[in-house]
């Protein structure tokens, strides 16, 4: 695999052509589905005629200029780093047109282009009806004035033999591949679409190798991919299936908000916003904004405390904390993180004590606390003290949340303000051994008149009957809020309670002061990690 990022995108698709390893590109039809199916792990993207034209709303018989078909790609390139071929149809006309095809495509970054040896307007190989293909010696100059007017040595051109889809047999099939061969094609493409690989294993056989193979296995998709490894296939297609699982998703969402006339049972189902913004690259704003607005002010911080090892998480927290575990592919803190940027906070600080030198997340600045397995909660807010400052968010290290949690926190005008989940209130589903259970002025209502804020009365250990939800371990405070809870903590060190004090001894202590602490009430969305059942719950949520 060729990671070198000086390497062109035409040598590394000319690379990943010619090599002896069987080689996958997947279809992708946007900016966004090439962006994921590069994180996916692929090589080469497939730039799908079909989806292209589908995502646009026409249908896949060159409805689409091919001025429009090079905008959508552009993005694709745009957004990614490795090599995309582009389904280019016939070529959008005669040999003249193509020619003009290939030198915008080169110009846009596009490392090769695919085109089928059928006639103007095309039609699609999988619709049942008489596909006219073209004139040999006419699609062979189309191929050769394409590579004359190549400015990038390292372009390719894959010419799509269409014979077998048009019950042309096996002798055409080959005939028409030569042809194209000798006139300067840099692999080819045979197209089936029968159930059975049989004509495309023949076709390899009688073919030899004398230039690269590629295949769309969509109609035979049950044969072996070693099949075709050992057949000497050089390349597969996955022509499709992101447009099609994309299409399946989305009329499942849009039937069920339209029945429903609510998002309830949605949200939790879809991808939550943070990893939109994170897969467009957000998060590089905040960056640029410290190199290039070195006077805009970035007013919120927060706070991570994420000391604790999470014992019940066993071998999997043996060499690293549980902030640390991977969730999907990513640190649970690292998921934390975006969900700040999200909202807004790129002043980031990250209180670490167990296993702190694996804590290793990008745009967060690490305090220790070296007695981290002595000590609670406070004493490793202590040790961030000179960071709580202005208008600042603390969260637990082991909680994931959507973003618009931190959001509403923030939005808040109360000197404290806690997000408390009261789905959480009621029933056998509840933690009813957690230290986090809040007694509220108010109950949550869904009256929409509802009138006043809720407070927090006091948080611990409590009854059954005397809660109305549970703190989800994401607090906010404003500039007033910051300078009251750092007095607290100077008090209670001056006491000699700080180190064994926990975040809900500092809010029922502000309470019993007079401080109001604002309680903004959310139905789920967020989930804290701290056993083996937790963690799979969470992968589960994203």
């Amino acid at each position: 695999m060729n990671h070198n990022p000086s390497v062109s995108k035409t040598r590394k698709f000319r690379d990943l052509l010619l090599r002896k390893e069987l080689a996958f590109l997947m279809e992708a039809h946007d900016g966004l589905s090439a962006r994921i199916v590069e994180k996916a792990g692929f090589e080469g993207i497939w730039g799908s005629g079909l989806s292209i034209s589908t995502a646009l709303g026409v249908r896949d018989r060159n409805e689409a200029s091919w001025t429009q078909v090079l905008e959508v790609v552009e993005f694709m390139a745009e957004s990614t780093s490795i090599p995309i071929l582009l389904d280019g149809d016939t070529g959008y006309g005669d040999f003249n047109n193509f020619r003009r095809l290939v030198t915008k495509l080169i110009q846009r970054g596009i490392a090769a282009v695919c085109i089928e040896d059928k006639v103007f307007p095309k039609t699609n190989s999988f619709i049942e009806n008489k596909q006219p293909l073209a004139e040999i010696a006419e699609f062979a100059g189309k191929i050769k004035a394409g590579k004359d007017s190549q400015t990038d040595a390292d372009f390719c051109i894959i010419a799509r033999v269409e014979a077998l889809i048009a019950g042309h047999g096996m002798a055409e099939a080959l005939k028409r591949a030569e042809a194209y061969r000798q006139a300067g094609a840099d692999g080819i493409l045979i197209h089936s679409k029968k159930s059975s690989a049989d004509e495309i294993l023949t076709f390899a056989k009688e073919w030899a190798n004398r230039a690269p193979l590629v295949i769309v296995p969509t109609k035979y998709y049950a044969t072996p991919t070693e099949h075709f490894r050992q057949a000497g296939i050089s390349t597969i297609i996955w022509a499709n299936h992101n447009l099609r699982s994309a299409m399946q998703a989305m009329r499942e969402t849009s039937r069920r908000i339209f029945e429903e006339q609510s998002l309830i049972n949605v949200e939790g189902n879809v991808t939550p916003l943070n990893d939109v913004f994170e897969i467009t690259g957000d998060h590089e704003i905040a960056e640029a904004e410290k190199r290039y607005l070195p006077g805009k002010r970035h007013d919120a911080g927060a706070i991570v405390l994420a000391a604790s090892r999470g014992k019940s998480l066993e071998e999997l927290t043996r060499e690293k904390p549980k902030c640390m575990l991977d969730i999907r592919g990513r640190p649970l803190l690292d998921r934390q993180v975006a969900a700040l940027n999200n909202a807004g906070i790129s002043r980031i600080a990250v209180v670490g004590g167990y296993k702190a030198e694996t804590i290793k997340v990008s745009g967060i600045k690490l305090v220790t606390n070296p007695a981290w397995d002595s000590t609670g909660e406070l004493a490793s807010l202590a040790k961030a003290a000179d960071l709580l400052e202005g208008t600042c968010l603390v969260s637990y290290g082991d909680v994931y949340f959507r973003d618009f949690v931190a959001q509403i926190l923030l939005d808040t005008e109360a000197e404290v303000a806690l997000a408390v989940d009261w789905t959480l209130a009621r029933g056998p589903g509840r933690a009813a051994n957690s230290r986090d259970l809040c007694r509220c002025t108010k109950p949550y209502s869904t009256d929409p008149f509802h009138e006043g804020a809720t407070a927090l009365a006091a948080i611990g250990t409590l009854a059954p009957d005397q809660a109305h939800g549970e703190w989800i371990g994401v607090a906010a405070f404003t500039p007033k809020g910051s300078e009251k809870a750092k007095a607290e903590l100077q008090r209670m060190r001056a006491e000699g309670t700080l180190d064994q004090a926990s975040m809900p001894d500092l809010f029922n202590r502000l309470v019993a002061g007079g401080t109001e602490v604002r309680v903004k009430y959310i139905g789920g969305n967020w989930c804290n990690v701290n056993d083996a059942f937790d963690l799979a719950n969470l992968r589960n949520m994203l």
